[in-house]
């Protein structure tokens, strides 16, 4: 009886198919035929234009009556006997196109008639405004740019498959302008995250994508092969260590905004490459460092939205408000009610995480179950910006210790709608306490942990001729550009996000 039903949908499905493969044949055949009248729009190299749509419809008082030449993709067109209308999509919007064949011509005009939706045409016209008070173009040329060979989506019940969106990002953005809309303002935000640092007299640089060692990250990498150094590499996992050495050598404040590349799990958090941005600042600690981020992210969302409250998945965010501070062990306690201060020692905390089904792998020591206890009852609760500061000593092997507490770090993280948005810390400038984190990390990679740090002697080195007192900060810019953009997947903010390929 199955079968049978399957057989039936099938079936119910071929006229439409039929249908599609009729129209996208007659447009082949529609191209054949300008080919062989010498009007192959595939020739043409360039055309001039003088105007976009937005420059129109703002500027109509000035422009009325005048002159201009625009282009776009044509997405509605109307034909009535001996005048038609049509609206072609540009950059920045779409306007009205009229277009009459006393105005054209009869060639012309009957050529017009047969393009089709999706067809790139250039024309140049007058501006004017329709009896409806549309601000429109009248057009006195029409040019075919470019034909278009399939039918665009909403012929056949509009772009709804969140899959082939993202596998068809271009359809998505002919046809979902809210779509195009997010990715010009992800680049307004990286441009004000560049335009506040080098205010603040930071210097852009470019370190590796490809290292010997993973470092900078606790991460899975991707390992590739260069043949002539017949040598394993790995996709950088992190800016960090190569910045660093930049301090090293003597440059005070720099930034980095690149890809980095971890081969882990996808979710609507994460994408096996994003973009990151670090910094460095010689000369100050994790609280300046606290300062600068508030400062920044602060200042992009009112330049980039024009405020500084925002609403994702329907919550009103205040960035404008100082950002609220808590360390992990009082997030801990007011959370999970487990004062972590009370604690001696490791068994202690298995025994309690025992009493809270928090599961732990034997390695773990008490601050990796202080970090779990963290992400089982905390992270949920952080829902306006929050610091939460002085990670333990064992999830922060490139971090400096808390003087007064050397298990903990002078570390950080800012939570921002249950998201971890920033990672900082005082770095550790220390090399023989960074000698012996990095032993311990190797221990754990021994042992099977695969996002454990390597040893990387070279960096080790570089301390070793003196690192200044330096903040260090990590920002994910695919989660601030969701923030931002009230966007719920790390997918809607990536232009081609990672998809497993179709059969």
């Amino acid at each position: 009886m199955q079968q049978s039903e399957n057989q039936g949908e099938i079936q119910d499905n071929l006229p439409e198919e039929q249908e599609l493969n009729q129209l996208l044949q007659i447009r082949r055949e529609k191209l054949v035929e300008l080919q062989k009248n010498n009007q192959d729009p595939f020739e043409i190299t360039s055309y001039d234009l003088t105007h976009h749509s937005l420059d129109i419809i703002e500027g109509f008082e000035a422009l009325e009556g005048q002159i201009v030449t625009v282009a776009g993709r044509m997405m509605t067109k109307r034909i009535m006997g001996k005048a038609s209308f049509c609206h072609i999509q540009d950059k920045d919007g779409q306007i009205q196109i009229y277009l009459r064949k006393n105005d054209l011509g009869d060639e012309v005009y009957e050529t017009f008639k047969h393009y089709d939706l999706g067809d790139i045409i250039g024309i140049q016209g007058e501006v004017f405004k329709t009896q409806k008070g549309e601000i429109s173009v009248k057009a006195r040329q029409v040019t075919l740019l470019s034909k278009s060979l399939q039918i665009l989506p909403e012929k056949y019940h509009g772009l709804r498959d969140t899959d082939l969106r993202y596998r068809q990002r271009y359809v998505d953005l002919i046809v979902n302008p809210e779509v195009k809309n997010t990715f010009v303002k992800r680049t307004k935000i990286i441009q004000a995250i560049r335009r506040f640092l080098d205010g603040r007299d930071f210097l852009e640089v470019e370190t590796p994508v490809l290292h010997t060692i993973p470092g900078g990250a606790a991460a899975r990498p991707f390992i590739t092969h260069h043949n002539t150094l017949d040598l394993d590499m790995y996709l950088r996992i992190a800016l960090e260590l190569h910045l660093k050495r930049l301090i090293v050598g003597g440059f005070e404040r720099v930034y980095e905004i690149g890809r980095v590349f971890r081969n882990e799990g996808m979710s609507v958090r994460h994408n096996p490459e994003f973009t990151l941005i670090e910094l460095y600042q010689a000369y100050t600690d994790y609280y300046g460092i606290m300062e600068l981020t508030e400062d920044l992210i602060r200042y992009t969302a009112q330049e980039v939205l024009g405020t500084t409250t925002v609403t994702y998945d329907g919550v009103e965010i205040d960035l404008g408000k100082p950002f609220a501070r808590l360390t992990m062990v009082e997030a801990v306690k007011m959370y999970a009610h487990v004062d972590f201060n009370e604690i001696k020692d490791v068994d202690q905390a298995r025994k309690v995480a025992d009493q809270h089904e928090i599961t732990y792998e034997p390695h773990h020591q008490k601050g990796d179950i202080l970090n779990l206890f963290f992400e089982a009852y905390a992270e949920e609760q952080l829902i306006q910006p929050t610091f939460i500061m002085d990670h333990p000593v064992e999830i922060s092997p490139l971090a400096k210790r808390k003087a007064d507490q050397p298990d903990y770090t002078e570390r950080f993280e800012l939570f921002i709608t249950k998201r971890e948005f920033a990672n900082a810390f005082s770095e550790l400038n220390d090399p023989i306490d960074q000698k012996s984190r990095f032993d311990h990390q190797e221990a754990l990679r021994a042992a099977g942990d695969e996002e454990a740090n390597m040893v990387d002697e070279d960096f080790l080195t570089a301390l070793e001729y003196g690192m200044p007192p330096t903040g260090g900060l990590g920002i994910g810019i695919d989660r601030l550009v969701m923030l931002l953009t009230d966007s719920y997947s790390i997918r809607d903010v990536l232009l081609f996000p990672t998809m497993k390929p179709r059969e």
